[in-house]
């Protein structure tokens, strides 16, 4: 998964935690690499067993993920035959800030363009990768890493986003890059490890152990306070477009106030006015082997049948014969309309007024 380790002085009186959305998150990575590396032609052994959160969806999402790297690698390949994709590779950026390292779910290395991919599960907040610092960290470990190795003019960075249908790109030049690291990055890490600065809250607080009691967040967020939370048809467009921009962080902030508050009420924390009590139970089977076996001695079939996607099919009849089999049954319906900011790169489609005016 990938992952930055910096210091923080906020944040280290803080243990870390985990949740079932972060165990969520780390097998489905898990998955996603098993899938690339096996469609690399790689042996690796299958993760899938032992993983608690396993579904068709997160299967959907790595086989989604595979095929986007490998598009990718093709589109490179095409200028340059001796592309190379790196899988979960290790980077390390400590000249510019101290500590700093991370794993880069995916780079692929190609003529002079070198593209870095960051696989998100999460399905809180959509993830840009315009000016995104996390994945410029990434990309200037990478740079360090192979810079000597081949003659980089573009980096392209890639965030996948399955769950919110999100698939974001950004190029900037090696120069963009190595201008930013040293006239913004590097001053600002420096004043971190020394203590100094101010707090600031963005994008990158969901990585902080300090997020959920961080004032500075705790303000930025009750900034939508002002519009007294009317109703949308009460609201203006430039009021509806001031709030687009931070409603995922507000909400995403709003469920991590309430899992915090109940960490710390089961420690016993008492908020006036709350308590404590059992949710829903779901049944389940105590035993999935055993009961298996039960409904088979009972001369039923306990299991269900599902087609392979479309990445393991490819791989189990080879690119040539997929496409004589199956070429002609495969469709890419459209994505489901999504409000953007205008800098992102997809064309707008038709509104119903619009095609009313037609």
């Amino acid at each position: 998964m990938a992952q930055v380790s910096t210091i923080s002085e906020a944040s280290e009186q803080y243990a870390d935690e985990t949740s079932v959305y972060a165990e969520e998150g780390t097998e489905a990575h898990s998955l996603c690499e098993y899938e690339l590396r096996k469609a690399l032609g790689e042996t690796v052994p299958d993760p899938r067993p032992p993983l608690k959160h396993s579904s068709s969806e997160m299967q959907d999402a790595a086989d989604g993920y595979t095929e986007t790297v490998l598009a990718i690698r093709e589109e490179l390949r095409a200028i340059d035959e001796c592309t190379e994709v790196f899988v979960e590779q290790h980077v390390d950026f400590s000249e510019y800030v101290p500590g700093g390292f991370g794993t880069s779910d995916a780079v692929v290395i190609g003529g002079n363009t070198m593209a870095v991919i960051d696989f998100k599960y999460g399905k809180g907040i959509a993830v840009s990768a315009e000016h995104n610092p996390q994945l410029m960290c990434y990309a200037l470990g990478a740079y360090l890493a192979f810079g000597a190795l081949y003659d980089l003019e573009t980096v392209r960075l890639v965030i996948y986003q399955p769950r919110l249908n999100n698939y974001s790109t950004w190029d900037l030049t090696l120069e963009e890059l190595l201008s930013w690291a040293e006239s913004e990055l590097r001053p600002k890490a420096l004043l971190a490890e020394a203590g100094e600065g101010e707090f600031s809250s963005g994008e990158w607080c969901r990585f902080c152990r300090a997020r959920c009691s961080c004032r500075a967040r705790a303000e930025k967020n009750l900034e939508l306070a002002k519009y007294d939370f009317e109703m949308p048809p009460k609201l203006n467009e430039s009021e509806i477009a001031a709030i687009l921009p931070v409603i995922d962080d507000l909400t995403s902030w709003a469920d991590e106030i309430k899992h915090y508050a109940l960490q710390q009420a089961l420690s016993g924390v008492r908020y006036p006015g709350f308590k404590v009590v059992r949710g829903r139970s779901v049944r389940r089977y105590s035993d999935d082997a055993a009961a298996a076996e039960a409904v088979t001695k009972a001369g039923y079939d306990p299991y269900e049948k599902k087609i392979l996607g479309i990445t393991a099919m490819t791989q189990l009849l080879g690119k040539k014969k997929f496409e004589e089999v199956l070429g002609s049954l495969i469709t890419k319906p459209p994505g489901k309309p999504t409000l953007v900011p205008e800098s992102d790169k997809r064309p707008a489609i038709n509104t119903a007024f619009e095609d009313f005016k037609d």
